[in-house]
């Protein structure tokens, strides 16, 4: 078995996909696979925070362009965010690994305030770190606020968690001839303005010389698969 190339990571797992084959809401068989691959990365001795999207039950930029104001609309998809980090982390515990939920927003009754003492005391306990509430502050996607808490915790790597293997020229199944890159740059994967990340959130890991390893996260174990370097993604850094 391969060492892991990193030691700490930041996962980035969008809200849509826990909705499984839903539309909306929260799929439990869903939600339980995924903990099963964070506990199986966990175990290859890796320290794993989750950042959490919230699209499957409110995405603040369509809610803004139905009336909604683009603050109130962000800040009801941060919310959203942080009901799907309850439901991972219950369902990390339920399997035995201890979890902690961590929030960008004070919210004392439901859990606890995301600080990067807290985050580095948790992973130093050995739990899985699951992040809600995303910057806690509007304009930012969760894409940026991985790349954001990646840089404050020090984590080495952020693995963005998709329904594609990798980074490719245009969306795969709408263009059978869209080119999938297994390398770029951080100012390549801006300039091509690639969809699969926001340009703020690359942007933000080359300041932080961070990489980005895009791959898909439809098959059981792809998360150790590419925290040992046997899977396939793209990589997005230098």
């Amino acid at each position: 078995m391969a060492e892991p190339v990193y030691r700490r990571v930041v996962v980035k797992l969008s809200g849509e996909y826990l909705a499984g084959p839903h539309s909306f809401g929260i799929d439990q068989p869903t939600v339980d696979r995924i903990a099963d691959d964070l506990i199986a990365a966990q175990k290859l001795g890796i320290e794993i925070a989750v950042v959490v999207g919230g699209g499957n039950m409110v995405r603040g930029v369509e809610v803004s362009s139905q009336g909604v104001s683009r603050p109130t609309g962000d800040t009801m998809g941060m919310l959203a965010t942080v009901m799907n980090c309850l439901a991972l982390e219950a369902a990390i515990q339920r399997k035995g690994t201890p979890a902690q939920a961590l929030s960008a927003f004070v919210m004392p009754e439901v859990c606890e305030l995301f600080t990067r003492a807290a985050a580095h005391k948790s992973l130093a306990e050995g739990r899985i770190v699951v992040l809600g509430g995303g910057t806690g502050n509007p304009y930012f996607t969760t894409d940026t606020t991985a790349v954001l808490r990646a840089a404050e915790i020090g984590a080495q790597a952020v693995l963005k968690a998709t329904n594609v293997d990798g980074v490719y020229s245009a969306d795969p199944k709408k263009d059978p001839t869209a080119k999938r890159f297994d390398r770029l740059t951080h100012s390549q994967a801006i300039e091509g303005g690639y969809k699969v990340m926001d340009a703020t959130a690359f942007a933000l890991a080359r300041e932080t010389s961070l990489p980005i390893i895009v791959f898909s996260i439809a098959e059981p174990g792809a998360i150790g698969a590419m925290l040992q370097g046997a899977g396939r993604g793209t990589i997005v850094a230098g």
